[in-house]
């Protein structure tokens, strides 16, 4: 169980960080810095990591992931919309 709690932490450091840079793009509607492909890449990417954790029965996969696909698909509609 000790290392759940260790994979709690990692997901939620690792998917909180990109809520500074969605908010700042709902913000100021700024794409231009942002990579197509690399957020493509990386909501696909997370997309894959969901359904791993979902088979691999992975709360801390699945929660860290799931939110990661969601701020990711808000990133990657933001790019699409505003490019």
């Amino acid at each position: 169980m000790e290392t759940e709690y260790l994979g709690y932490a990692a997901g939620l450091l690792t998917t909180f960080a990109f809520v500074p840079q969605a908010y700042r793009m709902i913000r100021t509607r700024q794409v231009r810095d942002i990579s197509l492909s690399w957020a493509v890449a990386m909501t696909t990417g997370s997309l894959l990591w969901l359904c791993y954790g979902i088979a691999r029965e992975s709360l801390p996969m699945i929660a860290a992931n799931g939110i990661s696909l969601v701020l990711l698909s808000i990133i990657l509609a933001l790019k699409i919309r505003h490019s």
